[in-house]
């Protein structure tokens, strides 16, 4: 026993105390399962295992970054999907027509004009009125979609604008519609109104009048509040109008008618009457005649003069007898007056009076 102490103690004296100036090298690490020291070198199963590490990693990163890439894509997709969609509602095929009828709209035509100069700045603005082409396509890349969408959104900005201004100028066209509009209800009325006072009795049938004054009641109690009601209360007017117009001249033309028969009818009578008193007044003017011309040969045969009672001569208050052309022409005044102004006895009183 004291020797085998003995030994171990130089031996561990031995390796506690190297010789100075020497440095003692390690003791070399035996590997587990009894394999010699691999002295410094690698282990052929890292290098596989270092590369496999790797190569996951790069295919988590690539993963990753596809997934996140399809997400901001999905994103951008579904941005410019709804901006499109917002645009598409304001510039539709109805909606442009209602622009393009609000641009054509002219100062006179609304109550108010400053809305005719906002729809042709938002117009401008708008560099027009047109159906845009915008376009989301699942194809594109994340940023050509972000800028498809930002036009997107421009454009609807602008076309909201037209949208506005489109409204506004239809409003006050509409406004204006309805003023004019009940103005000239108020005038038709007027106008039924007094027709119907001056149609009384110059109509050939007075049932139109009183379809003329159904129409102005009902025009009366029509609320008139839009244009097209309005409208539609003057055309019933103007149709219930006309309709009495066309009876007055009816009537009239029937009286000008039977007027013009009247007269003609007392024309002839008139003329029947001269002409049945002309053929009843014939024979006598002829008897007459006759006897005018006997009569003016009777006093033709007649002295021109008596011989005055007195021989010294002087008037003897006779009258001259007519001449023999007054005879002649058969006029039966002058040979009477003759007659009557004539002293049928040429002597005078207490004169002496002979023949000879």
């Amino acid at each position: 026993m004291a020797d085998q102490d003995d030994e171990g103690a130089a031996g561990l004296e031995s390796v506690s105390d190297p010789v100075g100036g020497e440095v003692s090298a390690p003791a070399a690490i035996a590997p587990e399962g009894g394999g010699a020291p691999s002295n410094g070198r690698r282990p052929k199963w890292l290098v596989p295992v270092v590369v496999a590490l790797l190569a996951v990693v790069f295919v988590a990163g690539l993963v990753g970054w596809r997934v996140v890439e399809s997400r901001r894509h999905g994103a951008a997709l579904g941005s410019c999907s709804r901006a499109v969609k917002t645009l598409k509602g304001k510039t539709g095929s109805d909606r442009l027509a209602q622009y393009r009828e609000a641009a054509g709209i002219k100062a006179d035509q609304v109550k108010d004009a400053k809305t005719v100069a906002a729809m042709r700045r938002s117009v401008k603005d708008a560099e027009g009125i047109r159906q845009p082409t915008v376009r989301c396509k699942p194809s594109m890349s994340t940023d050509g979609l972000n800028e498809a969408a930002g036009r997107a959104k421009k454009l609807d900005g602008e076309y909201a604008a037209v949208s506005k201004a489109a409204d506004a100028v239809l409003a006050s066209r509409d406004a204006k519609a309805l003023e004019d509009a009940k103005a000239a209800l108020d005038a038709k009325k007027g106008e039924a109104s007094k027709l119907l006072a001056d149609s009384d009795g110059k109509v050939a049938d007075n049932a139109t009048r009183d379809a003329l004054q159904q129409a102005i009641n009902q025009a009366g109690q029509s609320k008139a509040d839009t244009a097209k009601a309005c409208r539609d209360a003057a055309d019933a007017l103007q149709a219930a109008i006309d309709r009495v117009n066309a009876s007055m001249q009816a009537k009239s033309q029937a009286d000008q008618q039977a007027a013009a028969q009247a007269q003609a009818q007392a024309q002839a009578q008139a003329q029947a009457a001269q002409q049945a008193a002309q053929r009843s007044g014939s024979p006598q003017r002829k008897s007459a005649t006759s006897t005018n011309r006997r009569k003016g040969y009777t006093q033709s045969r007649r002295p021109s003069s008596r011989p005055s009672g007195n021989q010294g001569g002087g008037d003897s208050g006779s009258a001259p007898a007519p001449s023999r052309a007054q005879n002649s022409g058969g006029s039966d005044s002058s040979l009477d007056d003759w007659i009557n102004h004539v002293d049928p006895s040429p002597c005078k009183k207490g004169e002496a009076c002979g023949i000879g």
